[in-house]
């Protein structure tokens, strides 16, 4: 059975949540989880997604948003809630002032569970382009002042991406409470595209690709969608769906999908076919979706990815290209921990237009690696990251 990466409770209660409302939700997931893993499923994380901190709490001060940041961690600490985002940062609104932007590096610095994001560009609104440098910033702050950079892992921006995402650190909620999983099918992709290529004739053509992604997760995963819709019932919780991002996790990557298919390895020419044959399977499926449903390529997260990364096979502007065709823009890549607060903003401004141009959504979640320079090695020891070249 595909594991279940994450079960994401989207929060209909505005900040500031109470200890009630948390240790609510709190079993409500727990029960969720204990039925599919009755069924036999496993589960790796419970996750709570919120609306918009930043949004909901517009006329408090820093120093009250602050306090409000560590009473909600001791929450969900006593609730053993590990995962819980605070939505994307409205930057998008005129008035928003881009010098809140620093309270959120504030709240991941002094909260291990806390997560958030700055939604950077949408398809109605556009792009604010002079809030990217304010971003950037962000993100060399968590690079210096969280563990490893490790608060990077808990940031990202967003662009056109909605609400209802289980991933995180893209996930957020409005409306009514609800219910979205997250899976890690890479391998079970990787076998299928396999076991066809063994016997047909190679190169695997776009079609045939598609083809067998979609069957193999409307086989696999009919079944855990249909039981995740019962438990929401049962829950009185809007049944989002399930992300079919195919997310790899160390040495369950997803780079023997993308080679199984006959084009060489990741970065040959035919790539960009595969990636896009491939998301094209994923969004092609009867199941109930939600979230990206797009190709995940995250360097730090895919142990197989970081070392054609390493081999030079791959680069920033070539995950950008396959973006364009499939994924979820720039993921856990890593930086030289004294890149320029231009040149990320530059990055992010080039993540954020794809966005726009192509109505459809992407993020970037960039990793300046404090004390490295390119051509060095990372040296990270979090079990949710894999070790690879800055370049």
């Amino acid at each position: 059975m595909v594991p279940i990466r994450t079960i994401t409770l989207g929060v209909a209660e505005p900040h500031p949540l109470r200890a009630a409302t948390i240790g609510r939700v709190a079993r409500q997931l727990r029960a969720i989880a204990a039925r599919l893993q009755e069924a036999g499923y496993e589960v790796q994380t419970l996750r709570l997604a919120t609306r918009p901190l930043l949004s909901d709490l517009a006329d408090w001060s820093a120093a009250d948003i602050a306090r409000y940041g560590r009473e909600l961690q001791e929450m969900l600490t006593e609730a053993e809630i590990a995962f819980c985002s605070l939505g994307p940062a409205p930057v998008l609104q005129a008035n928003f002032p881009l010098e809140r932007l620093a309270l959120l590096a504030d709240l991941l610095v002094a909260g291990p569970a806390l997560n958030a994001s700055v939604l950077l560009a949408s398809s109605e609104q556009g792009l604010r382009q002079e809030a990217a440098p304010y971003v950037a910033r962000l993100m060399l702050r968590l690079a210096q002042e969280t563990p490893e950079g490790d608060g990077n892992f808990r940031f990202a921006m967003l662009a056109c991406v909605e609400a209802g995402c289980p991933f995180f650190p893209a996930a957020y909620h409005w409306g009514p409470a609800s219910l979205g999983l997250g899976l890690q099918s890479a391998p079970l992709l990787s076998q299928a595209l396999r076991e066809e290529a063994a016997t047909a004739q190679q190169p695997l053509s776009p079609e045939t690709i598609s083809s067998i992604v979609r069957r193999v997760l409307e086989e696999q995963l009919g079944a855990l969608s249909s039981l995740a819709s019962a438990l929401s019932d049962q829950h009185r919780l809007r049944y989002n769906g399930l992300d079919l991002s195919p997310a790899p996790l160390g040495e369950e990557s997803i780079v023997p999908a993308l080679e199984a298919c006959g084009y060489g390895l990741v970065g040959d020419p035919g790539s960009l076919a595969v990636a896009a044959a491939i998301t094209r399977g994923l969004q092609s499926t009867t199941l109930p979706t939600c979230g990206y449903c797009g190709l995940m390529l995250p360097v730090l997260e895919d142990a197989l990815l970081g070392r054609r990364w390493e081999e030079g096979r791959l680069h920033i502007h070539q995950l950008l290209l396959y973006s364009a065709v499939c994924g979820t823009g720039l993921d856990t890549v890593p930086l030289p921990g004294d890149s320029s607060e231009q040149s990320i903003a530059g990055l992010l401004l080039d993540v954020a237009a794809l966005a726009t141009r192509l109505r459809k959504p992407l993020a970037a979640r960039l990793f300046p690696v404090p004390g490295k320079r390119a051509g060095e090695r990372t040296t990270f020891t979090s079990p949710y990251l894999t070790n690879t070249l800055i370049r």
